[in-house]
């Protein structure tokens, strides 16, 4: 077996090699190539299947093309040779397959990704977020997070997401990129940090992948986030442009401003600045003070869903609805593809289930993955078989009640324990989803002909 997959990491590491050359001269010119590459290094049918799939897409699909072609154009070549070796290569090509290892032989589960809440601290005074509320004494040690990541790397998880608070308002993260350069990172951040040196940084790292936060134009984002800070934000993602970096945007999206988010002129303006995608994700009742009122409709919910997949199809941009796309992959994937360390280093199932039974501190990060939490979790999705209602807090929130109280999760901040303990709270979550519900089964139907990704669900 040893021989086997040290032939097979040779005929990879060849593969690698072979793409980077393609990337240092005509990548553009060359992308059927670069798919061949990919394909020959995947056993797996349903992943071989997917990437078929984009390459069809690349070759029929104009807005697809012209989306490929141009972030090969116009990538900065280091940025893009470490896309290919640490998330294709690294991520996928050793690490899934040294993961499956892992469960085929011990049954322990580890993710694809990792979000990691290094510090709650921000520079910003947001309307409705209690992150400028924390002081330095709440971040997580330098040590502790590069433990972490070694830990992680070592299991095969080569892709971390920084969140927090403001992940560049940490300097020593900057010093983690660089010394785990095979792994790729993107801090999700509120884009008013940077400058020539930070984006120089960033440009001789090569491994960062940036997520700036918008609520929308100048109206919307300034009225949430202070004056200025949209026009910080163009700039930010002007020298960004400049120097070849990939980023992206990330949208919190709430009845107010949904329309606004995902209109074409604002796609427009983003893939104009040089974004290579946007994350959607849906305004969560979850903090101190959490509030439904604040949440899409049933129909903006929905129209959601049917803007982002027309992005995807109709412009040279790739568009990811957090939820609406969950019945690609199987519904809810948390605590299965992807978990959330806080900065208290309690370990979640996602970034708006602040729930936890493990903390890392003192602990290794593989002995959290053996979980009964986790485990209750996975056996448990998906949770609905209508895979537009994946979320086990407002789609299905009775899920969350009895896993809570059946594996001894505990609440790790005042709206979590309120959807486990506020009867009223309660009572909005439930009116929620029986809300939802009749829009989502007609929507299931006659959009994804009542099928959906349920292989994937059980990965």
């Amino acid at each position: 077996m040893k021989v086997v997959e040290t032939m097979e990491k040779g005929v990879k590491d060849v593969l690698v090699k072979k793409g980077i050359e393609i990337l240092s001269k005509d990548p553009e010119k060359n992308v059927d190539k670069l798919f061949d590459i990919i394909k020959k290094a995947v056993k797996d049918e349903d992943n071989l299947a997917k990437i078929n799939s984009v390459q069809r897409y690349y070759n029929e699909i104009p807005s697809v093309n012209a989306y490929i072609k141009g972030m090969l154009k116009n990538t900065d070549k280091k940025c893009l040779e470490k896309l290919f070796t640490n998330f294709f290569a690294n991520a996928a090509w050793y690490g899934i397959p040294k993961r499956a290892k892992l469960f085929e032989e011990k049954g322990i589960k580890t993710p694809f990704v990792i979000l990691l809440s290094p510090s709650m601290r921000c520079n910003l005074r947001c309307t409705g977020c209690y992150a400028a509320n924390y002081s330095r004494e709440d971040d997580i040690p330098y040590e502790e997070v590069d433990r972490i990541v070694k830990e992680g790397r070592d299991l095969g998880i080569y892709y971390f997401i920084i969140l927090g608070g403001e992940p560049f308002f940490n300097e020593y993260m900057l010093d983690i990129y660089e010394k785990y350069n095979d792994v790729i990172f993107s801090p999700f951040t509120n884009g008013t940090l940077f400058d020539e040196k930070l984006a120089d940084k960033l440009k001789e790292l090569g491994n960062v992948v940036p997520m700036l936060s918008l609520e929308g134009f100048e109206k919307e984002t300034d009225a949430r986030r202070g004056k200025g800070v949209f026009k910080k934000v163009m700039h930010g993602m002007d020298l960004l442009k400049e120097r070849g970096i990939l980023f992206g945007v990330s949208s919190a999206t709430g009845r107010h401003n949904v329309d606004t988010v995902s209109s074409d002129a604002f796609i427009d303006m983003l893939i104009e600045k040089g974004a290579k995608m946007s994350w959607f994700f849906i305004f969560m009742p979850v903090g101190d003070a959490p509030d439904v009122n604040l949440m899409l409709t049933p129909e903006q919910r929905l129209m959601l869903g049917k803007r982002v997949r027309k992005i995807r199809t109709t412009k040279p941009y790739f568009a990811i609805d957090f939820f609406n796309d969950a019945p690609y992959v199987g519904g809810c994937i948390a605590g299965k593809y992807y978990c959330h360390i806080n900065s208290h280093e309690d370990v979640e199932p996602c970034i708006f289930a602040h729930f936890a039974t493990d903390n890392l501190k003192d602990k290794p990060l593989l002995d959290v993955f053996k979980s009964s939490f986790f485990k209750e979790l996975r056996s448990r999705q998906p949770y609905n078989d209508n895979l537009l209602l994946p979320c086990m807090m407002i789609d299905n929130p009775e899920v969350i009640r009895d896993v809570s109280d059946c594996t001894g999760a505990k609440p790790t901040d005042k709206g979590a324990e309120m959807m486990i303990h506020d009867e009223k709270f309660k009572k909005d979550l439930d009116k929620l989803a029986e809300d939802f519900k009749p829009h989502a089964d007609k929507a299931w139907k006659e959009e994804f002909n009542s099928t959906g990704n349920y292989k994937m669900s059980k990965g």
